[in-house]
């Protein structure tokens, strides 16, 4: 857990409290008030952006019913609120504060969203009526607990959601016959992008693998490059991650796939000590600070992470190895980074481009003429740089 503060209410004049947790950055609420089912949405609603947290004590499945009733309500606001939007987008001036307002936004929902709160027991057991079984999501998403915890409603439905995939796996390719499945945990970045899978496929291996059947995959996540990569051939590769669920994630997919003759998991800051024949790297793909635990797998800060990788590639390829950047261009079209930055960047890491293949991102977003950011979605080609040393 990440929280150790304690929240107080009140209920039937006594105070009682428990642990805050919240992956999503929300600060602990300071207003506090029981809930139950005879709580109206439109009351529900006020109370929420008034910054009055409600508690449910009532029926699990209506505080879902009440729940979605808000997102119907943040998603269509009032005509007020519409004016207030329409007033906004007018003094928007370039892409990048298209990208701001969307995240200012995007933060205003989770806030108020964020209001309908859960307590969840020592066990991971929920004391409502019609709760769902959901100890073994939050064992999974949290880890064994020694008291009882508060969190949102829509944070819990997360952890639920991503028991399922857990369970489910993503199909990323097939083998003789047999779909290949990765099966993320909670916190860790889902592979459900297949494009920039498909580039790793495809792309030639440098000449350097002939002699070396090494490659390092950096920050591997689910470690679904590195899988691809022995699934491709390679015989030893090196996967690290400085995140501990997603190195427990990568070791239980290993394991799945049976591939630990091949692939080792190392925690690390980007490269291990060592020397390979090609080194993949997918870094977070926008250059902007990240508002919680969740949302370090899409934005790296500053470009830390890219540029850390380019900075580090040369003195980690063995002769006539390659570095794989797996990137979108989605930046460029936002305003948050442009393509001469990142090919300065290069240069002056003393690399070189040897070659690029893109692709068109194919995920529902794209297609969304509603989405705030669907300008620079709809440009958007995600590629792969074969990158060798000058």
């Amino acid at each position: 857990m990440t929280q150790s503060i304690t929240l107080q209410w009140e209920d039937g004049g006594q105070t009682y409290g428990a642990k805050w947790h919240s992956e999503n950055g929300i600060a602990p609420h300071k207003k506090i008030q029981i809930a139950d089912d005879t709580l109206t949405a439109d009351v529900a609603y006020r109370m929420a952006c008034e910054g009055t947290a409600m508690l449910y004590k009532g029926d699990f499945q209506n505080a879902r019913q009440l729940l979605q009733a808000l997102v119907r309500r943040v998603d269509k606001p009032s005509k007020k609120s519409k004016r207030v939007e329409r007033v906004e987008k007018d003094k928007i001036k370039s892409p990048i504060d298209s990208f701001n307002l969307h995240r200012l936004a995007q933060s205003q929902r989770a806030r108020i969203l964020g209001m309908v709160l859960i307590q969840v027991n020592t066990d991971h057991s929920i004391s409502l009526r019609r709760a769902p079984d959901v100890t073994q999501a939050c064992l999974e998403a949290y880890g064994p607990q020694e008291d009882a915890y508060i969190i949102s409603l829509r944070e819990l439905l997360g952890v639920i959601s991503a028991h399922e995939w857990r369970k489910t796996g993503v199909q990323v390719l097939t083998r003789d016959d047999e779909e290949v499945r990765i099966h993320p945990h909670y916190g860790v970045f889902s592979p459900v992008r297949s494009e920039y899978i498909n580039l790793v496929l495809k792309a030639p291996f440098p000449d350097a693998i002939k002699q070396s059947s090494t490659a390092f995959d950096i920050g591997t996540g689910t470690g679904v490059l590195a899988v691809v990569l022995a699934l491709r051939g390679i015989q030893k590769i090196v996967a690290t991650d400085l995140n501990d669920r997603a190195i427990a994630c990568a070791n239980e997919n290993i394991d799945h796939l049976g591939l630990h003759s091949q692939i080792e998991i190392h925690k690390a800051n980007l490269f291990p000590e060592a020397k390979a024949a090609l080194i993949v790297c997918n870094p977070p793909w926008l250059p902007a600070r990240p508002s919680s635990l969740l949302e370090h797998a899409v934005y790296d800060p500053d470009s830390l992470m890219l540029k850390g990788f380019l900075n580090g590639l040369k003195g980690h390829l063995l002769p006539n190895g390659e570095g794989w950047l797996i990137l979108s261009d989605l930046a460029e079209y936002l305003g948050l980074r442009s393509r001469q930055e990142l090919l300065n960047w290069i240069e002056q890491a003393g690399l070189k481009v040897l070659g690029r293949a893109d692709t068109k991102p194919t995920h529902r977003k794209v297609f969304d003429q509603e989405d705030a950011l669907h300008a620079a979605r709809s440009k958007e080609v995600t590629s792969l740089w074969r990158l060798g040393i000058q």
